[in-house]
């Protein structure tokens, strides 16, 4: 009994050394860079492996009447964390990202939808609800996740002035929609999904 009490305390000791060896290195240093930039001692509580990301950004205009949510299926988190990669390969910011999964969101739930028959809007198909028959391509093109955020992403990319725009105009421009304010009800949604995959 003696022995495990002599352990317990010479770990004891030693994790307390462990601690504050580590504790006092950083912390000169990082009383020295809060004397200039106040932002770097709270940047070092960030995990290297996944930085935040700048909530700001995400919805910089505030959003806009009320708010939906729905509870995603591991499809959906797929197809969010698509147009995410999509977005990142057409080297566009997480704000783009906030718009283009509002706009998922709006016209599809973020599924994958083919041809509905009767309930089908037109010849609308895929995340975003895009037609064939007005350009947006193939139907495996728009039923192709990152395809289909691309061609999405490459009309935000002509719309003068997105970023200064609330996302529902944003995202009307694009897609003409026949209820342009409805974007609008996804932005936290979306906002949300974005910080939390963008660097996953």
């Amino acid at each position: 009994m003696n022995t495990t009490i002599l352990r317990k305390t010479a770990l004891g000791i030693a994790g307390l050394a462990f601690t504050g060896g580590i504790l006092a290195g950083p912390a000169t240093h990082a009383h020295a860079a809060t004397d200039t930039h106040p932002a770097a001692a709270a940047a070092t509580t960030v995990q290297a492996d996944k930085p935040a990301v700048d909530k700001t950004k995400l919805i910089p205009h505030g959003v806009q009447g009320d708010q939906s949510r729905i509870d995603l299926n591991d499809e959906q988190t797929g197809n969010a964390k698509a147009i995410i990669a999509a977005t990142k390969k057409a080297g566009m910011d997480e704000r783009a990202a906030v718009v283009s999964i509002a706009t998922a969101l709006q016209e599809s739930k973020l599924e994958n939808l083919g041809h509905l028959g009767d309930r089908n809007d037109h010849d609308s198909q895929g995340l975003f609800q895009q037609r064939p028959s007005s350009g947006w391509g193939t139907v495996e093109q728009i039923t192709d996740p990152e395809y289909a955020t691309l061609a999405f992403l490459k009309g935000l990319k002509q719309v003068d002035g997105w970023q200064d725009m609330p996302l529902t105009k944003a995202a009307q421009t694009v897609q003409v929609s026949a209820y342009p304010d409805h974007y609008a009800q996804w932005e936290t949604q979306a906002a949300d999904l974005v910080a939390h995959h963008w660097n996953s």
